[in-house]
């Protein structure tokens, strides 16, 4: 059996390019990614494939090169950024003598460590049984052994049913809670409508900057860090502003290419926060090369989630890192479409304050809030 990977061992990366588009910048995220999730990447083994390889996504002189750097850097983990078929993930495992993981993998473990509220840990552990359930011919009870690790936190620590029977029992628990706790949120979102709060999220890509944001606009101590995903759990605070009253704001998940399905379903109760919401306040890294791909993410799962029709401000933040100036720019319709503005020195805050009254006001809000 395998060696239980730990926090801070050394791992191997695996990044093919297959002709698509964004390679460069997929594989830095895969670099942030290992990092967020406390691994050191000694190595990365990249090359060009036209196709994936049906039994080892790689082809057999790959496979040797990558094994020959897991060795140089006594590494026990590789790290595909790509999505793997159990069969692949089984069949490489066997030929590198290691653990293999893929993207997906990597993403639901960075979410296990980091879910903080019951509901969020609630939604990991239901993602990572819907992702492992496909893996279970490869045997589930070595999970019992290792106790967890990277790509097995939360339910390979917790759940150690050896039966796909139990396994379906656990997740109808989950699914049950969830369904109890997402009725809560939808009556607490009524008392809002009731009060008619005007009411608004940040999306965004993740590490975008929504939490630092968050806390300048609301005053609120969220937890921010230049890592992915740093917040999972949506965090709602009140924002009163004098010329309308108070408002309620939501910092949600951020999304990232090739964000796991199981996660986007997962996560949907907490992204219905995002469904409800009178504007969404887009915020972009200002900076990022990747820009206008990381736009057309979020909006893709947007659209996934049907939150694609609600009003939406991009918020073009971290001017400070380009040179960018703070402001706001209008539409053809002199409707406000984006504000420049840096959340970490506050420049440009101001703007975006000054456009939730502009949106508010329009909207006809009154201004006064219900007690929520």
């Amino acid at each position: 059996m395998f060696d239980r990977p730990q926090g801070g061992e050394a791992v191997v990366l695996v990044a093919l390019d297959l002709g698509a588009d964004g390679y460069a910048e997929s594989l830095e995220e895969l670099k942030l990614l290992a990092a967020s999730a406390g691994l050191l990447s000694k190595a990365v083994v990249g090359g060009k494939r036209q196709r994936p390889d049906p039994a080892l996504f790689a082809g057999s002189g790959k496979v040797g090169e990558i094994g020959d750097a897991l060795r140089a850097n006594h590494a026990r983990l590789a790290v595909f950024n790509h999505e793997l078929s159990p069969a692949q993930e089984r069949n490489l495992e066997k030929a590198l003598d290691c653990r293999v993981i893929d993207r997906t993998s990597l993403i639901l473990d960075i979410f296990a460590q980091r879910a903080q509220s019951h509901e969020g840990k609630l939604q990991v552990e239901l993602a990572q049984l819907d992702h492992l359930t496909t893996r279970l011919i490869r045997g589930w009870t070595h999970l019992e052994r290792q106790k967890g690790g990277i790509g097995l936190r939360g339910p390979g620590e917790t759940q150690l049913e050896t039966d796909r029977r139990l396994i379906g029992k656990r997740v109808k628990t989950l699914k049950d809670r969830l369904e109890r706790l997402q009725k809560q949120r939808l009556t607490q979102r009524r008392a809002r409508s009731r009060g008619e709060v005007f009411s608004v999220s940040l999306v965004g890509y993740t590490n975008a900057g929504k939490s630092t944001l968050f806390n300048a606009l609301t005053h609120s101590e969220s937890y921010a860090a230049d890592q992915l995903f740093a917040t999972l759990d949506t965090t709602t605070r009140r924002l009163w502003l004098p010329e309308t009253g108070a408002l309620v704001v939501s910092d949600t998940v951020g999304f990232i290419r090739e964000l796991p399905h199981a996660l986007v379903a997962a996560f949907r109760a907490t992204l219905e926060e995002t469904l409800q919401a009178d504007i969404l306040l887009h915020v972009v890294d200002a900076g990022s090369a990747s820009r206008e791909e990381q736009i057309g993410q979020v909006n893709g799962v947007l659209s996934e989630i049907k939150a694609s029709g609600t009003q939406q401000i991009q918020v073009w933040n971290k001017i400070d890192l380009c040179s960018l100036s703070p402001g706001l720019d209008r539409d053809e319709y002199g409707k406000i479409r984006r504000v420049r503005l840096s959340a970490r020195t506050g420049a440009g805050v101001g703007f975006l304050r000054d456009a939730l009254v502009e949106t508010a006001l329009s909207r006809s809000v009154p201004q006064y809030l219900a007690a929520i």
